[in-house]
């Protein structure tokens, strides 16, 4: 039994125990692989919960181990776009806080961007506006940061 001030050990997860957040995961070191090229590629973490019987907390976590923000939900996702938008946003706010940057960047804008399903794939979104007007634009979709060339 722990004392109710010890912290739950934390643990790497091996590949294949949750395999659409594995595949997002994928996904979205591409992306930083892309763009922050000195970090190394983000991992899931597990720590138990602290409650008997509860499903462990699984984060997203620099290749150095810390993570920031909320856990992902136990309940795995039912399909790989749900997963790749749930990890997405938990790697972005992990690169974000830690580093103390916006990520990514848009190029073109230098400005931070988010995720947003365009027509059924999940895209980096940048509020900046371009010569030709509109509201904002996308800079590419996740996992392809890496073909972007500079304006």
């Amino acid at each position: 039994m722990r004392a109710h001030f010890d912290q739950p050990e934390v643990r790497r997860v091996p590949r294949g125990e949750y395999p659409l957040w594995d595949e997002a995961l994928v996904v979205l070191n591409q992306d930083l692989a892309a763009t922050l090229t000195e970090q190394g590629p983000l991992q899931l973490l597990a720590q138990p919960s602290y409650e008997a019987g509860e499903p462990e907390y699984v984060y997203v976590a620099l290749a150095n181990g810390e993570w920031h923000g909320g856990h992902l939900y136990p309940k795995t996702p039912e399909d790989s776009a749900h997963a790749l938008a749930t990890v997405a946003d938990a790697a972005q706010e992990t690169v974000t806080e830690l580093l103390w940057q916006a990520w990514p960047l848009c190029v073109e804008h230098n400005l931070g961007t988010h995720t947003r399903d365009v027509d059924g794939v999940l895209s980096w979104w940048c509020s900046g506006r371009r010569s030709e007007g509109g509201p904002g634009h996308i800079c590419a979709a996740v996992g392809a940061l890496g073909t972007l060339r500079l304006p």
